[in-house]
């Protein structure tokens, strides 16, 4: 019984009739792709409390708009596990930003804040707020993508050149107490809801 060859290559490149094969697959691959539901495959945080939940900053206090610096960003893991292996998982770390004044910083609300995934939707890497002038965007260290602190939509690199919704960060809704405490909001995770991480959200 004969056994199946592996693909010819020529100097270190792959024959043009195993090249066209490749070709072939990713054609079917990218035809069926908007008909899949990645959020499937993904490893979200799926087991999210269907109740609100703390902002909790790495001291484990509660965000607080009162003492939350304006126009600063801190990682946060969500949903917090007891697990502390499961809370290093890439797909539970969000950014949480306050943004700058002049995008709203100032304001004591919930519409002072962001909190969008930190898995940069190129290819995975975990990118972060710089608060500094002339930056104050997002910015991942692998390939250069960018994003706006505001929408959480990729405006240059790569992931900007990527189609909806994977130009856009996943993000959580946020919800403020009469105490100033910072609050999560039970997410959606659908691209039209929230977003699924790694993969990304539509911005309306």
């Amino acid at each position: 019984m004969s056994q199946r060859q592996p693909p010819k290559v020529d100097g270190g490149k792959i024959s043009r009739r195993d090249f066209l094969k490749l070709l072939a697959a990713a054609g079917t691959v990218m035809t069926f792709t908007p008909f899949v539901e990645w959020g499937k495959f993904l490893p979200n945080p799926r087991e999210a409390a269907e109740e609100r939940a703390k902002v909790v900053l790495p001291d484990g206090s509660q965000a607080n708009v009162n003492s939350f610096k304006v126009n600063h960003a801190e990682a946060i893991v969500y949903p917090l596990s007891e697990d502390p292996v499961l809370n290093e998982e890439a797909f539970r770390t969000w950014q949480f930003i306050r943004l700058p004044p002049e995008l709203g910083g100032e304001k004591n609300d919930a519409s002072a804040f962001r909190m969008y995934s930190m898995v940069c939707l190129h290819l995975w890497c975990l990118w972060k707020y710089w608060p500094e002038d002339g930056r104050k965007r997002g910015e991942c260290p692998c390939h250069g993508s960018m994003y706006d602190p505001l929408t959480g939509e990729a405006f240059a690199g790569p992931a900007a050149l990527q189609a909806p919704p994977s130009n856009v960060l996943p993000s959580l809704d946020l919800e403020v107490d009469d105490e100033g405490n910072i609050w999560i909001k039970p997410p959606n995770w659908t691209p039209s809801g929230n977003g699924v991480v790694g993969y990304g959200r539509f911005l309306t």
